[in-house]
This record gives C-alpha cells, sequence and structure tokens, in this order.
C-alpha cells in the first residue's frame, strides 16, 4: 500500500457559487418556499429530487388515454431534442439547417397532403395546431377582405362556419379577429358539420368552411368530399365562392397512410389550407404543429413579415416569435425514420388496437359504441340499459387503477348524451389494452352493486376532459 504525506501549505479547493456539497437528508429536511424565491440557493441533486418527487402525482402517460398527444419517442430522438434544446427556431441565419430541415418538413407534407404543385405550396411549423389554426383563420379572413373591400368598409360582419365539435382554438380565433362563428349543433346520431347544414350556414359574409378529419369528440371524419361538393353546387346558384380549411390535426397524419383513397386534401381544388399536429399523430413530443396552404395565391402577401434580423431578411408568418427548434428536428427524424410504410405501420397498429379494444367493450351489455375507431384510432362509447352507474363512474373507478380514460357530455344539441373516449396512440399496445378490459371487467360487479349514479347522491361528476 502506498504511502502518501501531506501536500503542505495552505491550498484550497476552488468552488462555484452554487453549494456542491452531497447532504445525506437532502430534501428530506428541506421545505422551500413555494411561491417565493428563497434567500439562497438549493443543491442540485436535492432540486432535482424535491420536484421529481412531486411530479409523481402526476398520471402515468402510457395510461392516458385522454390525450392525443405523444408519450413516447425512441431514444434518438430525444438526444437530437437535447443536443436542439438551445436553438431558437426563429433565428434562421444563425442555425441554417435546422431552417432547412423545417422546409423539408413542409415539402414532404406538401406532397403528401397532394398539394397540385408542392414546390409551390406553402407552409410553417408552428407551435401547435392552435397556433396554425389562427394562422389558416387570418389568412381565411384576409382573403375575404380582398374580394369584398366595400362590404367590409361598410360594416360587414365576416364568419366562419363549422360544426360545434371543433376544438376550441376555432372559438379563440373567432373571438381575437372578431369573425362571426356560425356552428352547427349536433343532432341525433349526427356528432359533426354536414355538408347540408355546412352550405345552410354560409352567405356572402364567409370567409371559410372548417371541416375537421377526425373529432375530438368521438374520432370521426367529417365528409370534406361532400362538404366541398355542396360547396361547388352553392357557388353555381349564387356566385358565392366559399374556401374549406380542414383542419386535420390528427387525422391528417393517419388518413395519408390508412386511407389513400379518402378524398379529404389538396386534391380537392376548394380545399386552400390545411394544419396538423405533429405532436399528436405525428409521433413527435410537442409542442409543434403544421400550416399549409395550396400555394401563394392562398396566403395573402400582406401577412408574410420579412424580418430584417440579426443581419439577414426572413419572411415568417407565425404568432409567436422565439420558440425552439428541437422539435422541428424531431419530425424530420421521425419523417425520415419511417418512411411510408413506417408511417403505415404504426397508425396501422393504433387502429388495430383501437377496433379490437371498441368491439370488446361494445360487446359488454352495460355499454353502446358511438364509434369504433375505424377512422381516428379513437372511439367512444355510453351506458346502456338500466344500470345504477354512468360514465362518471366508470371513468373514476378506472383512475383508481391509473387509467385516465375521460367522461364528458357533448354539446348542443346533444347535451343529454355523456361518454367515455378511449385515444389509442403509438406504444399503448394490445397487452396494454387486455389490462384495461380486465380492470373494466374486474369493477363493473362493484359499480352494478351501487344503488344509483353517484352524481343522483350529490358527488359531482369529475370530467377529465376539457375540451
Amino acid at each position: 500500500m502506498a504511502l502518501h504525506k501531506g501536500a503542505g501549505g495552505d491550498r484550497r479547493l476552488s468552488m462555484g457559487p452554487y453549494p456542491t456539497v452531497t447532504d445525506p437528508l437532502g430534501s428530506m429536511k428541506l421545505a422551500p418556499p413555494l411561491h417565493r424565491l428563497g434567500e439562497g440557493p438549493v443543491a442540485a441533486d436535492t432540486t432535482y429530487q424535491l420536484i421529481h418527487d412531486e411530479l409523481m402525482l402526476d398520471g402515468n402517460a402510457k395510461l392516458n388515454l385522454a390525450t392525443f398527444v405523444t408519450t413516447s419517442m425512441e431514444a434518438q430522438a430525444t438526444r437530437l431534442m437535447t443536443e436542439c434544446l438551445d436553438k431558437n427556431m426563429i433565428d434562421k441565419d444563425e442555425y441554417p439547417q435546422t431552417a432547412e430541415l423545417e422546409r423539408r418538413c413542409v415539402a414532404i407534407l406538401a406532397d403528401l397532403w397532394h398539394a397540385p404543385d408542392p414546390d409551390a405550396a406553402v407552409g410553417c411549423s408552428t407551435t401547435g395546431s392552435s397556433e396554425a389554426c389562427m394562422l389558416a383563420g387570418m389568412a381565411l379572413k384576409r382573403r375575404w377582405m380582398r374580394r369584398n373591400p366595400d362590404r367590409y368598409a361598410a360594416g360587414a360582419r365576416p364568419n366562419l362556419v363549422m360544426g360545434v365539435n371543433v376544438q376550441v382554438c376555432w372559438e379563440k380565433f373567432c373571438t381575437f379577429w372578431e369573425v362571426e362563428a356560425r356552428t352547427a349543433p349536433m343532432e341525433g346520431s349526427r356528432f359533426h358539420l354536414d355538408a347540408e347544414r355546412a352550405v345552410a350556414l354560409c352567405d356572402e359574409n364567409t370567409i371559410g368552411v372548417v371541416a375537421v378529419l377526425g373529432s375530438t369528440f368521438d374520432g370521426s371524419y367529417e365528409p370534406v368530399a361532400e362538404i366541398c361538393a355542396a360547396l361547388d353546387a352553392f357557388r353555381e346558384r349564387t356566385g358565392i365562392d366559399v374556401p374549406v380549411h380542414v383542419d386535420g390535426a390528427s387525422g391528417g397524419m393517419v388518413a395519408p397512410f390508412l386511407d389513400p383513397e379518402l378524398l379529404w386534401d389538396f386534391r380537392l381544388p376548394r380545399v386552400a389550407s390545411i394544419n396538423t399536429s405533429g405532436h399528436k399523430y405525428g409521433l413527435v413530443y410537442p409542442g409543434v404543429g403544421w400550416a399549409l396552404w395550396r400555394d401563394k395565391e392562398a396566403l395573402p402577401e400582406e401577412l408574410v413579415f420579412r424580418v430584417n434580423y440579426l443581419g439577414g431578411e426572413m419572411p415568417t408568418f407565425a404568432l409567436n416569435f422565439s420558440r425552439p427548434g428541437a422539435e422541428v428536428v424531431a419530425q424530420y427524424y421521425v419523417l425520415l425514420r419511417l418512411g411510408r410504410e413506417g408511417f403505415r405501420a404504426v397508425q396501422g397498429a393504433c387502429r388495430e388496437v383501437a377496433t379490437y379494444l371498441a368491439e370488446r367493450i361494445g360487446g359488454l351489455d352495460c355499454f353502446r359504441l358511438l364509434t369504433r375507431g375505424d377512422e381516428l384510432p379513437v372511439f367512444a362509447f355510453t351506458t346502456e340499459g338500466d344500470v345504477p352507474f354512468d360514465v362518471f363512474d366508470v371513468s373514476r373507478r378506472l383512475r383508481e387503477r391509473g387509467w385516465q380514460v375521460p367522461a364528458y357530455t357533448f354539446p348542443a344539441n346533444r347535451e343529454d348524451l355523456s361518454v367515455l373516449r378511449v385515444v389509442c396512440r403509438n406504444g399503448f399496445s394490445r397487452d396494454l389494452a387486455d389490462l384495461l378490459l380486465a380492470d373494466l371487467d374486474r369493477l363493473l360487479p362493484e359499480l352494478r352493486r351501487q344503488p344509483v349514479p353517484l352524481r343522483e347522491l350529490g358527488i359531482a361528476a369529475r370530467s377529465g376532459f376539457h375540451h
């Protein structure tokens, strides 16, 4: 064993400004202030442990059947995102290759959605579908203003036609940009917009019709081709030309691979713009979205800002300025990694699990299916027959086992209908589906022993879903 002498002298270790000594008690004895800054720093490991322990109270993302958002990616994609966390998407001069990957994604989507000339299609990344919808709505309004300058100057109020099932971002758009929201209510077994109701709400002040490819309420596709055909006939009768925007937040990355013959995209001349969420069935962590226009005519030039920023001119159309580039890089990774066959396999597996789970649940005598998961890998169901429980009781009991299955009431005119909805995403396997069915079988006898649904006993229903 080697013998060593002390170095002697007054040699000091150089330490940074943050505490670095590990305290064996660590967070066990620390109670940091929650709503104000502490007086001094906390050790990095202790800070991590405090936050990590709190986050364990969150639900398990794998068992979250409420969200459409991607909850798992490959380690290589996560590594790329980590390497790009410090890149600002707006700084295209400083990060030209990240900007190039964004351009490639737009070109790939333009080709996937059958733009007449993919090279002439115009598009951009966004922070998600909500921003993409805002941008598309702004373009629709500006195009209407161009066509109707006298009517707009005289005080005519533009309107936007859509189903009551649209995502809340469209209501926000109409409020923020002073557009009348004309919504078609649900009726009977029709839970989304159809061609007849769309045309009935249109007039000379309509800036566009929003058709949803994959309703979040039940996973169904709206009939985009039928709506476009009805608007063609409407133009022949009245001379009023109403463009269509397709909100493909989810279906825009499902239909091209599983329903290639379905006409919903730029193959329909009336479709002026499309959006999708890269962080839903685009298979990327949040948040990234995409907005595309069929050509430059569909996006008024005056909405595009050309900014002299850090030494270069940059065209930009966005509500946000600074935003992370990591998600855009991750989107390109997924597009490159999977290709058409890979996407077809992933989305097909999601649909297979959804239809399997829907069939099994529909076979239970206490439930009735509204949809079967054969469009989006999403289905909705409600209670059936004279049972002493409702969908909110089922959701509450499933939550005890970690499953997050949202229960909620439909909007006008079907407020009488409350449902449960299941979203099957990449990573939700057949094995997990069987575990969900086993838990459902286990709790149903207990629910049948209730005297009445808990809401009738004054126990408030917990929705678990905020549309």
